[in-house]
């Protein structure tokens, strides 16, 4: 599980916040940062200026309810955490709303400290979950994504080549050489690639060692060097070159800054 999150609390009774923020602190042992608030438009003036990763809320407070704290903050930000929403009311559409509104669970009071911090490790075993998956689809190139759904399509000799691209790209190959496994002359071979891809030759074999690059800038410890050579460049320089092109900046700067 992923630590250095942030957990936000909101509850307007004392008592109640300062029982789930001493439970938390105590099951957290300082992984988790835990955060309160005394009511949804306090929540939302921190949110504001602070990331929360979930959102532990009641629902009724007075002035905005916690369902309403949560509608409005996937409305306007880009942080959204996950949210679990507590009652003291077994009305079902509440439940309903909840459910809408992508709680990952429904707790009725009185919560014992157990079953809060059960509730607290579920949601935040899908909140990491939701954070990998969006970590991964910011690392899929668009454009390779498009040839990968539609190459279905696509002439079976290009479909081929796409193949053993995919395969062989961390090898120093040309267009030439894999014009010369498909038995076409490479001019042909250029312009065929081109309509179907709307992607030149080395433009798609690019594009492949630079997603291949990120995976392993921000899940592995090897070196830029290291990655160079593993994406199929014989020098890091280049390799240096060719990512600030597509990415905007260095290697080493794109590794830190995802991480």
């Amino acid at each position: 599980m992923i630590e250095n999150r942030t957990i936000l609390i909101v509850e307007d009774e004392i008592r109640t916040r300062q029982g789930f923020l001493k439970t938390l602190e105590a099951w957290s042992a300082g992984r988790y940062r835990i955060e309160c608030a005394e009511s949804g438009q306090a929540a939302l003036l921190w949110l504001e200026h602070h990331p929360a990763h979930l959102l532990v809320t009641d629902i009724r407070m007075p002035g905005m309810t916690g369902l309403e704290l949560i509608e409005m903050q996937q409305r306007h930000k880009h942080c959204n955490p996950v949210a679990i929403v507590i009652s003291g009311y077994a009305e079902f559409e509440y439940a309903q709303r909840a459910m809408q509104l992508g709680v990952v669970n429904y707790l009725l009071k009185p919560v014992d400290k157990h079953q809060l911090v059960q509730a607290v490790e579920q949601a935040l075993m899908i909140e990491d979950s939701r954070y990998r998956i969006e970590t991964m689809e910011k690392l899929i190139d668009p454009h390779l994504l498009d040839t990968k759904t539609t190459r279905v399509n696509y002439n079976p000799l290009i479909r081929d080549a796409l193949v053993f691209l995919d395969e062989h790209f961390h090898e120093p190959i040309t267009m030439r050489q894999v014009a010369d496994r498909l038995h076409l002359n490479p001019s042909y071979f250029s312009v065929l690639f081109k309509e179907q891809t709307e992607l030149t030759f080395s433009e798609y074999v690019s594009r492949l060692r630079m997603q291949r690059a990120k995976e392993l800038l921000l899940h592995s410890g090897l070196s830029i060097a290291q990655i160079a050579e593993r994406v199929g460049y014989q020098t890091d320089k280049y390799f240096i070159k060719v990512f600030k092109t597509y990415e905007g900046l260095s290697p080493s700067k794109y590794r830190s800054q995802k991480k």
